[in-house]
């Protein structure tokens, strides 16, 4: 006997599990930005109010997103609401870029990095790269990888790195990890906290000319209690400036983080910096 064919199957009309997944996802990313760069506005509002930053709008170079999608790093008015425009004054979605007043990076042309470092040679003095991370002016993850150093660790200092035997698993080599770094740098304004000690984990110089830390963000802004002192810590200047707490926890700091934390203070005072290295 031949065994009867079952009916044909129907496809089911809707769309997939993964497909509504993605874009719940998507709707997610997006509030979150629209939320960051709310409270982000808000802080820059209140330097201004207190004269520690210019009012004077400056062009942005990148397009800008209308209110309800709103990205970080878009410009807006001290209330709230962003209101993007060109030359002639109308609302500006997707246009060329035009030349700005003032001589800063296009944000294309401006990352910032955090590296993690572990103990190497005697006694773990030596500080070797374990982790670098790289964000975009908009704080999007660029680059994130464990690195593994070219001598035995002696030291993970994870109470401060974050680094524990397990990230060196899926480590890569020092030389990799390099490479991909630095073409992520070449040609870029690289913004960071006390940059000199992420540079020379990477066995790395970079032009002076594009060079951004935030140690000297106190110094541009003058705020009294703040530049009594030549040094101040990341962790300090996102809980005073930012309003941000950074760097808690028993885990470690995370690159991730304090990359974004140094863009963020960056753009704060982007105008005012921008303006002294044209100077």
């Amino acid at each position: 006997m031949v065994p009867r064919e079952g009916p044909e199957s129907v496809q089911c009309p809707c769309p997939s599990l993964a497909s509504l997944q993605a874009k719940d996802a998507l709707r997610r990313k997006h509030k979150r930005k629209s939320r960051q760069h709310q409270r982000f506005m808000a802080r820059k509002a209140l330097l201004q109010e207190q004269g520690l930053l210019s009012m004077s709008p400056e062009p942005r170079s990148s397009p800008l997103p209308t209110p309800s999608g709103a990205l970080p790093g878009t410009e807006g008015t001290s209330g709230g609401t962003q209101r993007p425009r060109n030359e002639s004054g109308g609302v500006s979605w997707s246009r060329k870029p035009t030349p700005r007043e003032s001589a800063g990076p296009w944000p294309s042309k401006c990352v910032a990095i955090d590296c993690e470092m572990v103990g190497t040679g005697p006694r773990g003095r030596v500080s070797e790269l374990a982790r670098c991370s790289v964000v975009s002016y908009h704080g999007d993850v660029l680059y994130d990888k464990y690195v593994r150093p070219e001598m035995p660790i002696v030291d993970y200092r994870t109470r401060w790195s974050g680094i524990t035997r397990q990230h060196m698993r899926k480590a890569i080599p020092f030389q990799v990890a390099q490479k991909e770094i630095l073409k992520l740098l070449k040609g870029k304004v690289v913004v960071g906290h006390a940059l000199h000690n992420d540079f020379q984990a990477l066995k790395y110089v970079h032009p002076r000319s594009q060079t951004r830390d935030t140690t000297y963000v106190p110094s541009l802004l003058q705020q009294p209690g703040l530049h009594t002192r030549t040094r101040v810590s990341l962790k300090d200047l996102a809980l005073q400036l930012l309003h941000k707490k950074i760097q808690v926890g028993r885990h470690g700091h995370s690159s991730v983080e304090d990359a974004m934390t140094a863009m963020e203070l960056y753009r704060l005072v982007e105008v005012q910096w921008e303006r002294r290295q044209a100077g």
